[in-house]
């Protein structure tokens, strides 16, 4: 095949035909090779064009006379040579210039070790790193993925990262909200994440959205409800520590992929309870709808579903009534 220099697939089988039969005409050579007469004369001028062929001799346009191919073939080649040659070139001059960029890059982009915690501003700095992080992981990433239900969007486009990081080894461990029970969708995709061998948890709350990779970087949203204030890299061992002794402390209370069991009568819900320690802590309706990963009026609903639960005209009474039936400490849940 000689489409590397330059030839493409019908102008090859031209050439071809004419080093077989240097003396046929143009006629009998389209006639055999059974090409409409636009096919072959677009091939013709590309051979023209690179000088393979040229008008052969007291023959006019009738037939071509076939440039020794040792010479034709070889000028190809060297014409093909200096094309490269000139595309490293410039490659090189490229691969200088992203160099001298990230050498300027400003503390938006940070490198693994350049600061114990770097502020990553906005939502497209933090996809730029969460892409990094997730061609950079080596062992494991643990995830805490606040927000309940997830966009379809979102899930759509986390699908080929996942799988690759999955196939190639990478231990995910995940941590999702008790309330994504309630959206099939989301259920459908994490339990496909299982399928591939990711370790599923649900929690009725979690604090922050968080990212934790081979135990050496960690990726902590400042706001769940705001992305325009980006996020924190953290790299420092001893923060680093922290994070992952929290991520444990709440995957070990946390409850493996299934589907939510319906408590006992009179007993509360895993939700329940944590919207009841979070009432107790003095939460507004719209602060616990963020731990849960509920709208607000679900939150409010939970709440006051609560208080006919406990028999209560108030949510102080509700917590002292919880604490009384032994749902709560006596403190009210501040411990």
């Amino acid at each position: 095949m000689l489409d590397p220099l330059g030839l493409d697939a019908t102008a090859e089988v031209v050439y071809r035909a004419l080093l077989g039969q240097p003396y046929a005409s143009l006629a009998e050579h389209r006639s055999h090779l059974q090409l409409t007469q636009n096919q072959f004369d677009t091939a013709v001028k590309e051979l023209l064009d690179l000088a393979l062929v040229r008008p052969a001799a007291n023959a006019g346009e009738r037939r071509l006379h076939v440039v020794d191919p040792r010479l034709g073939l070889e000028m190809l080649l060297s014409r093909r040579r200096a094309r490269l040659a000139a595309e490293r070139q410039r490659l090189a001059d490229g691969e200088a210039a992203v160099a001298e960029l990230l050498c300027g890059l400003p503390a938006t982009h940070p490198a693994a070790g350049e600061s114990p915690v770097v502020h990553l501003d906005g939502v497209d700095h933090v996809r730029d790193y969460l892409t990094r992080l997730h061609e950079e992981v080596e062992e494991e990433i643990l995830t805490f993925a606040t927000g309940g239900a997830q966009t379809e969007e979102n899930m759509h486009a986390s699908r080929p990262l996942n799988q690759e990081l999955l196939e190639r080894g990478v231990r995910m461990r995940t941590v999702y909200l008790d309330s994504i029970h309630n959206h099939p969708p989301t259920v459908a995709h994490v339990t496909w994440l299982a399928s591939l061998g990711a370790e599923i948890r649900t929690a009725p709350s979690l604090s922050t959205r968080m990212i934790i990779t081979d135990r050496r970087l960690a990726l902590v949203a400042l706001d769940d409800q705001d992305s325009s204030l980006g996020a924190l890299v953290v790299s420092g061992p001893g923060l680093i520590a922290a994070l992952e002794a929290l991520f444990e402390s709440v995957w070990d209370r946390a409850e493996p992929l299934g589907p939510s069991e319906k408590p006992a009568d009179h007993s509360l819900t895993r939700q329940q309870h944590e919207t009841l320690r979070l009432l107790a802590r003095g939460y507004t309706d719209e602060a616990i709808a963020k731990r849960l990963g509920v709208s607000p009026r679900t939150a409010r609903r939970i709440a006051t579903g609560l208080l006919g639960h406990l028999d209560a005209r108030s949510r102080f009474q509700a917590g002292v009534h919880a604490a009384q039936l032994g749902y709560l400490p006596a403190d009210g849940g501040r411990a």
